[in-house]
Order: structure tokens, then C-alpha cells, then sequence
């Protein structure tokens, strides 16, 4: 099982965020029947069924061995992974894209650059697992408090220096064999914790 898939497809997207099927996929990170599952969430077995062979269809549940019960057969199934993310390509020509977007400032010009990740990374990822490949990414996560927002501004110009430089140092465009990768630094207000 991933710890998470990105769906890509449209028809799968519109499976995964059906309220049953999606309860479905979260009671499915361990192998369970359909009888089992009906019982646990107060539903007729043949619409767990129903739901089961949608999400499968969609490879969004698989196959994880089966059980006697006497003389039937109870197919166990399991989720492919412990949480999906639907790909805003998923959305085709409306998906978000920081291409459309002039304020670099902007709240949603941020949602669509984390849109492209998601998207971006995704397929990447869907690629190496089907060549059984590791992706090599970075990732650097960090809370920062301001005291004011002069230090912020601040901070903002000497990160910036800071990556101008290191890019300008590492950056080689004549090196044919070189991978480019694509770097994105974000910074937004921290929610509030929920109490």
C-alpha cells in the first residue's frame, strides 16, 4: 500500500470522492470483505459490493487474497494506498495554472504553483513507480515567527539572495546529461491549530 497516490484520472477522481466510496477507501487499509464491510458501516452487502467494483474499476482498491466461510469464497479487497490527492489535471483545461496568474503575491497564485506540484510530482512519481524507479526529491518544510512585517520583507530578500546565488552557482545549462529541476519556496500564514 502508498502512503499516498495522486489521481489523475477524472472518472477515478469522481470515484474516490463519492461520501460512500470514500468511507469505503478509509475503512480499507486493511484487507476486509464486503460482508465485513457492510456490517461495520450499516449497508446492504450488495451496495458495498456496488461501491467495491466502482473503486476497483478505478484501481483505487485491490485484490488482497480471500477467506473461506464453509463452502464460500469471500474475496478480500484493500485500498492502494492510506490516502489519495486528486491532480488538478485531473480538472482538464479548468485546472488551476500559476501560468494565468500576474500577482506572484497572490493567494491564489500560490494555489495554483502547489497545484502544478501536485500535479507535476504526481505524474512524475506514477512514471518511476511503473519503470520501479525512485523519484529523487527535496523537500524542506519550517515555521517561521516574525516580529514584525519589516523582518519578514526582510527575510524575504535575504532568501531570495540566497537562492539567486545558489542557483547561479549550480545552475549549468551547457551540461546536456544534467536533470533540471524545478524549485519552489512558499511561505503563507500558519492556520491556528484546531483546539
Amino acid at each position: 500500500m502508498l502512503d499516498v497516490e495522486v489521481i489523475a484520472d477524472p472518472a477515478a477522481a469522481v470515484s474516490a470522492l463519492d461520501p460512500i466510496r470514500g468511507r469505503l477507501l478509509a475503512a480499507l487499509t486493511e484487507p476486509a470483505s464486503a460482508a465485513t464491510l457492510a456490517s461495520r458501516m450499516g449497508m446492504a452487502r450488495q451496495k458495498v459490493n456496488y461501491h467495491l467494483r466502482a473503486l476497483e474499476d478505478h484501481q483505487l482498491v485491490t485484490e488482497a487474497g480471500e477467506r473461506r466461510w464453509g463452502g464460500l469464497r469471500e474475496r478480500l479487497l484493500v485500498a492502494t494506498a492510506a490516502s489519495y490527492v486528486v491532480s488538478p489535471g485531473a480538472l482538464g483545461p479548468v485546472a488551476s495554472d500559476p501560468g494565468r496568474s500576474d500577482d506572484r503575491l497572490s493567494a491564489s497564485y500560490l494555489i495554483a504553483l502547489s497545484a502544478r506540484v501536485v500535479r507535476e510530482v504526481g505524474d512524475l512519481w506514477r512514471t518511476a513507480r511503473t519503470s520501479n524507479k525512485r523519484l529523487p526529491t527535496l523537500s524542506i518544510d519550517a515555521v517561521i515567527r516574525f516580529r514584525s512585517p519589516a523582518e519578514r520583507a526582510a527575510f524575504t530578500k535575504d532568501l531570495s539572495d540566497a537562492v539567486t546565488s545558489l542557483a547561479a552557482r549550480y545552475h549549468d545549462e551547457s551540461d546536456s546529461d544534467g536533470r533540471s529541476y524545478r524549485l519552489v519556496v512558499a511561505a503563507y500564514p500558519k492556520p491556528k491549530e484546531d483546539a
